[in-house]
């Protein structure tokens, strides 16, 4: 005998929770279950704890800076690894237990703990019972990405999960993968006290951005005593004594580097490979991730998938929004599609970096008449009286239409600034509405419409 539902919803990341309150207000028997912790990755292992960190990164960093300012402190700066921790736990835990009380008290909603598998295209077996619903939404997330390295399995190492339960300052934190969630680490164990090695393959960090973004980064964290070695194209491991060893072909020296704790932050992987989506009949691309249509839904009727897991968008937002589209079609008649949204996403290193839109490499790969603004900051009043000169701000408008096509905001309060510009092209309006816009003296952003002044064609 199975217990029956009008909607089963597996995992309680950013959408999956929103999601389920809805159904169960709309008015339909809803299940949820959750193999491991509430809210997911955001919550958890991800956004929240990670940005905790860099807070507590931040005032060290400013704290060794205070001379700078006319500020003097006695004694040297030092960090309390158990502390930061305690702190960065201290926020994670109220919303995963809030998340779990909220569900666990909604009525017409009960909870699973535990492991979902499909048995059919409308069942799910979880600690041993199975449940059938008329609609089921995965909402199941991704991991960390543990790659075939030679050598791995002799050593210990620490994936994006288990480094925010360090309470502990690495002497040497060798960092494999230069993209987001590794150059975040980077920066923020740098300012705690360690050395920091970062170890890319390819020949620039954060490779899907311009060159100037990524170039600019790498100064960045290297002003600040982090180490860069690109073009690593053969790593293998070894443990030497107490140590960890990374192996190069790199085409410069040394050809390896020595430290006390890897860190693995070379991508994530969908959570799918355990869920019995071949008894469902639900189809995955080669990586594993759920194809879904505009809408979210899988080729199976009856299945959704939201989230990391459907390829559709790697962040909290865009999860979030995946629950707004598919609650939107089932209850508001309103018919909301994933290719409504632009892209947009931040690096949260110091300066962080906010980017919007099509990148520069892509506006000229379209082909398409276009127009480039850029402005340093270092010409940017704000940023020279914060003593935070470090990046500039880019964007690109379409010739003809006057539309904004992208922009990156790599400087004091990029990932903040980067949204009036993503409004207005929501709005689909011109660019000439932000040019003529008269911002508050002194910002950041009111350099925007002095840039927008200043427009060249993109040669």
């Amino acid at each position: 005998m199975s217990e029956k539902y009008d909607a089963i919803v597996i995992g309680t990341g950013q959408s999956g929770p929103s999601l389920a309150g809805r159904l169960a207000a709309e008015g339909l028997k809803t299940a949820v279950l959750e193999r491991k912790l509430f809210g997911g990755t955001c919550v958890n292992v991800g956004c929240t704890p990670t940005k905790a960190l860099v807070a507590s990164a931040r005032a060290a960093y400013m704290a060794r800076r205070a001379a700078d300012f006319g500020v003097v402190l006695a004694g040297q700066v030092s960090v309390d690894m158990k502390r930061i921790k305690a702190r960065k736990d201290d926020i994670v835990r109220p919303s995963t237990q809030g998340i779990e009380k909220w569900l666990s008290n909604t009525s017409n909603m009960t909870v699973y703990k535990g492991h979902g598998r499909f048995e059919s295209a409308n069942t799910v077996r979880v600690n041993g019972e199975l449940l059938e619903g008329q609609k089921i939404f995965l909402n199941v997330g991704a991991r960390a990405f543990v790659p075939n390295m030679p050598g791995l399995d002799e050593i210990d190492y620490l994936t994006s999960s288990s480094m925010v339960e360090v309470d502990f300052l690495p002497e040497h934190l060798i960092i494999i993968g230069g993209s987001y969630i590794g150059l975040e680490f980077a920066q923020m164990y740098r300012r705690f006290g360690s050395q920091v090695t970062v170890v890319e393959m390819s020949d620039r960090l954060i490779g899907r951005d311009d060159d100037d973004v990524s170039e600019t980064v790498k100064e960045i964290l290297e002003n600040e005593g982090v180490n860069v070695r690109l073009k690593a194209q053969c790593i293998a491991l070894e443990r030497r004594g107490s140590d960890v060893v990374v192996k190069l072909d790199c085409s410069e020296n040394p050809k390896e580097v020595t430290g006390s704790h890897l860190l693995l932050a070379v991508g994530r992987v969908p959570n799918t490979d355990d869920l019995g989506l071949d008894s469902a009949g639900v189809e995955t691309n080669e990586r594993g991730f759920i194809k879904v249509d505009d809408q979210l839904r899988t080729n199976v009727p009856g299945i959704w998938a939201l989230g990391d897991a459907n390829a559709e968008g790697a962040f909290t937002h865009t999860s979030y929004n995946d629950f707004e589209i598919v609650a939107a079609n089932l209850f508001d008649d309103d018919p909301r599609r994933v290719t409504d949204r632009i892209t947009t996403y931040g690096l949260f290193i110091d300066p962080p970096l906010g980017r919007v839109g099509m990148t520069e490499r892509e506006v000229r790969a379209s082909g398409r008449k276009a127009l480039i603004g850029k402005r340093a900051m270092t010409r940017i009043s704000r940023a020279k009286e914060r003593g935070e000169t470090q990046g500039f701000m880019k964007i690109l408008i379409d010739a003809e239409t006057e539309k904004i096509l992208g922009a990156a905001i790599l400087g004091i309060g990029g990932n903040e600034i980067v949204h009036s510009i993503l409004d207005l092209m929501y709005a689909d309006a011109p660019y000439t509405v932000i040019q003529r816009a008269v911002h508050i003296h002194p910002t950041v952003t009111e350099l925007i419409p002095t840039m927008l002044g200043e427009l060249e064609p993109l040669e």
